[in-house]
């Protein structure tokens, strides 16, 4: 059965989550607010919004800040309670373009043992050395997979299964914060999961809050990327011989 939610990790975007939680809720999706240790005025305005839309919103709270990953695997556990079978997450900044849900929840219905998978069309206002930063994280990706069947493993506009996710965070503790998304990509890549990669329009807003930490942000991710290569090594025949079966 195909019963899927939003999950959306929120820190301090007070001032976005309302326009983002609308759009969402347009598509008539029940919605998982997680607040990830927000300031007390981001908490008040999750506190409002869910408040403003009973049955369709619930919140999770953490007291302290854990990260992107930590807020959206507290979804995850939320959604698997509430029975659901898919999350589709989003970012709370507002710079997915959730019109695009439709198509993910289309390709995720027709292959449901998937990980649809946003790959991101920029406009202008990317800045040019996330794009170069980006182009190195596909490039160990594709080495750590050897494939090329994750086309972005970055971007957090994407519909999961639940169950292989909830696995996988059983048998192995997974990167918190902006590490999470690449990680989670490939061991489920590991895993025998399909990646299904679908364009989406991305855009970064000026007045828009980026919690990306340039130092320890990077340094995570680095470490991630040697270690996911030391984990790939053991895997090479099957990984390999995925590749030549399909």
């Amino acid at each position: 059965m195909f019963h899927p939610c939003v999950v959306i990790p929120v820190y301090n975007h007070e001032h976005a989550i309302a326009k983002v939680l609308g759009q969402v809720l347009a598509h008539g999706l029940p919605c998982i607010l997680v607040d990830d240790g927000s300031s007390p005025a981001c908490a008040a305005e999750l506190d409002r919004l869910t408040a403003a839309h009973p049955g369709q919103v619930v919140l999770e709270r953490h007291a302290i800040n854990q990260g992107k990953g930590g807020a959206v695997l507290t979804g995850f556990a939320r959604a698997a309670r509430e029975g659901h079978s898919h999350v589709l997450q989003v970012d709370a900044d507002g710079q997915h373009s959730v019109a695009d849900i439709p198509r993910f929840l289309d390709a995720a219905r027709a292959r449901p043992q998937a990980v649809v998978a946003g790959c991101p069309l920029y406009d202008e206002s990317v800045p040019a050395l996330r794009l170069y930063a980006r182009y190195l994280t596909h490039i160990w990706v594709w080495i750590n997979t050897l494939s090329l069947a994750i086309r972005d493993s970055m971007c957090g506009f994407r519909v999961y299964p639940v169950a292989p996710v909830l696995a996988l965070a059983h048998r192995r503790k997974l990167g918190l914060r902006m590490n999470f998304d690449i990680e989670i990509l490939v061991r489920l890549y590991w895993d025998g999961v399909e990646v299904v990669n679908l364009p989406t329009r991305v855009g970064y807003p000026e007045d828009g809050v980026s919690h990306f930490k340039a130092w320890t942000d990077n340094v995570l991710i680095t470490r991630l990327h040697v270690a996911l290569f030391f984990g790939m090594l053991p895997r090479v025949p099957s990984l390999l011989g995925r590749k030549w079966r399909t």
